[in-house]
């Protein structure tokens, strides 16, 4: 970390994480991912060499966040494909590890769907693996020229909204950066691109409970970038806003709906609802995989509801599972029940706007999602 401060002081960019890759060791192929659950403290590789240690590591969050699920859910049936198993039934078992994200079962589906046609036209068993590796890479390559769209697209509207602020300060939710795409990732993308074209002034991290997304994910992304940055708990947002210190708030999503509803990390509608008190531009970044237009209305949206030991327990490693019988320290009473929803749903007239990687909708509406949609190839299909 040491050389990499000294970088980005310099004004050096650093090198670029290695969060999911795919690799053919001799003792067979595998996904190879960015343990998540041991940032910051330690950069550890986490090798999934089948479809159930993959889907346990979604799980347990060593992989997260909307459009890296997507490629994982596309690897993980490559790597069933190589495998010579059950394609179909690895698409279901990946799509149903996290069931609010959209992207794992649109990446799944259509890694699934490359895979059949090859064997549909006589390619065999080992042209249909082939035909899926190279339909998830080519998935992970297109998540990477989205994010460098959405950046840009997302920094043009700041300006727009913004204009002659001397810098942009912004409060951010979660972990949006590399650590979830292909690329840059999303909302943190955006301010990432501002900090590079020194328009940042302050980028405002919330912490992000129970799992401590902000702290230690994105503060790691930030402070890796030489940006300026602080650290705030969930709760002390409200006072941010009435002291007159946030421009804008900028977040990612997990699903979005039809009508433009958006199902994105708990504690994303609080900032909503002060963000539209204040007066100040709530936006959401993400790409058009993310849109499910079969998913009518945020009351449609599935949300995970995880393990109350996460609110109740504190562990060393946040995100891997302790079930609260394992290496833990209680935080509440031995019995406490615990309300632990993985996300909460934005109606639309709460956000200011979408960002995609095929432009900006606002107002938001379901006929302007649609119609966004229509021109993106990206489109999720159910």
């Amino acid at each position: 970390m040491a050389d990499q401060d000294a970088q980005t002081t310099a004004g050096i960019e650093p090198p670029p994480l290695s969060v999911l890759r795919w690799d053919e060791p001799p003792e067979g192929p595998a996904v190879v991912l960015l343990d998540q659950t041991r940032l910051p403290a330690e950069e550890v590789e986490l090798v999934c060499a089948d479809v159930p240690e993959l889907v346990r590591a979604i799980r347990m969050l060593a992989v997260r966040g909307a459009p890296l699920l997507g490629i994982a859910g596309g690897y993980g049936v490559a790597l069933a494909a190589a495998r010579g198993e059950d394609v179909a039934k690895a698409a279901e078992l990946l799509e149903q590890a996290r069931p609010t994200a959209v992207n794992l079962g649109y990446g799944a589906r259509r890694v699934a769907r490359a895979y059949q046609v090859a064997v549909e036209i006589g390619a065999g068993q080992e042209g249909a693996a082939t035909a899926a590796l190279s339909e998830a890479r080519a998935l992970h390559e297109e998540d990477a020229a989205a994010s460098g769209r959405m950046a840009q697209y997302g920094l043009e509207l700041l300006e727009e909204l913004l204009p002659g602020r001397g810098g942009h300060r912004l409060l951010t939710h979660c972990n949006t950066g590399a650590l979830v795409s292909g690329g840059a990732g999303t909302a943190f993308a955006v301010a990432l691109r501002a900090h590079r074209e020194g328009s940042l002034r302050q980028l405002w991290v919330d912490e992000t409970r129970p799992l401590l997304q902000g702290a230690r994910l994105t503060a790691y992304e930030a402070g890796r970038n030489g940006m300026p940055y602080s650290l705030l708990t969930d709760s002390a947002a409200g006072s941010l806003f009435a002291a007159g210190e946030v421009d804008a708030v900028i977040i990612g999503a997990d699903r979005i709906a039809a009508d433009g509803s958006v199902a994105n990390k708990v504690g994303s509608y609080p900032l909503a609802v002060l963000a539209k008190y204040h007066h100040v531009p709530f936006l959401v970044v993400a790409p058009t995989t993310t849109v499910d237009l079969e998913t009518v209305d945020g009351t449609s949206i599935v949300v995970e509801q995880r393990s109350a030991a996460e609110v109740t327990e504190l562990t060393s490693r946040p995100g891997a599972p302790s079930g609260g019988d394992g290496g833990g320290t209680a935080v509440a009473p031995p019995g406490t029940q615990a309300y632990n929803p993985a996300f909460d749903i934005t109606p639309p007239e709460l956000v200011t706007a979408i960002v995609t990687e095929e432009g900006v909708i606002s107002p938001v509406t379901g006929v302007g999602l649609a119609e966004l949609c229509a021109r993106s190839s990206q489109v999720t299909i159910s």
